[in-house]
């Protein structure tokens, strides 16, 4: 049996989504091996922008710690939007293996909770670990929510498209149909035209005599 080819579009998907995660990481990684000042410091110029923005819809502030919290759950929500794309594009059973990017996820908040303990003024909290997992776990269902929408539409859209061919089809064995039966008829016709009996000559000769 010959084993299916894979698309070209798909290779590139896995390429682009594998190294977006493996960046996001990263980003998660060298983000706690900062000391506590370093990332004290960011996290208070983060603050100060968020609460500007706030200010100017009539919102906030939000103090230091909510900032990083968010910062947790937004940056291990993205990571958990690539791994459902990664797994999307190396298993068309994507919904089935959900565990797989779970796993990664817990895997990495662990890690990223080891880094934090031996990098210098930083501790490290289990409540982190659990925001950590909440922003896997919300990547993951935005990302899933989205594959099973375009799955619908693809659905739908090649529904759509064997419908319009299969019309098409039968439009076309209907007209095939119909020209059969009128040149099966006009053959009839003709054969019955010259088939038909011609009248004698003694018949016109009798007709003359009267």
């Amino acid at each position: 049996m010959e084993k299916e080819r894979t698309s070209p579009w798909l290779i590139v998907f896995r390429v682009i989504f594998t190294a977006a995660l493996i960046a996001c990481i990263a980003f998660i990684f060298r983000n706690s091996m900062e000391s506590g000042t370093v990332s004290s410091a960011r996290s208070q110029a983060v603050m100060v922008y968020i609460n500007n923005l706030l200010a100017k819809v009539h919102l906030g502030p939000l103090s230091e710690h909510t900032v990083r919290k968010l910062a947790h759950f937004s940056e291990f929500a993205l990571e958990g939007f690539l791994l459902m794309l990664c797994i999307r594009v190396y298993t068309k059973h994507f919904v089935r293996h959900m565990s797989w990017p779970l796993l990664g996820g817990m895997t990495t908040a662990l890690m990223d909770e080891t880094i934090q303990l031996h990098s210098p003024n930083r501790t490290s909290s289990v409540v982190d670990v659990w925001i950590d997992m909440s922003g896997v776990v919300a990547g993951l269902l935005f990302a899933l929510i989205i594959l099973l929408i375009v799955r619908g539409v693809t659905a739908f859209i090649r529904v759509k498209q064997e419908n319009r061919a299969l019309r098409a089809e039968s439009a076309e064995l209907r007209r095939r149909e119909h020209e059969r039966l009128a040149r099966r008829a006009a053959h009839r016709a003709h054969e019955a035209q010259l088939n038909r009996p011609e009248p004698d000559d003694d018949e016109y000769d009798e007709e003359d005599e009267e």
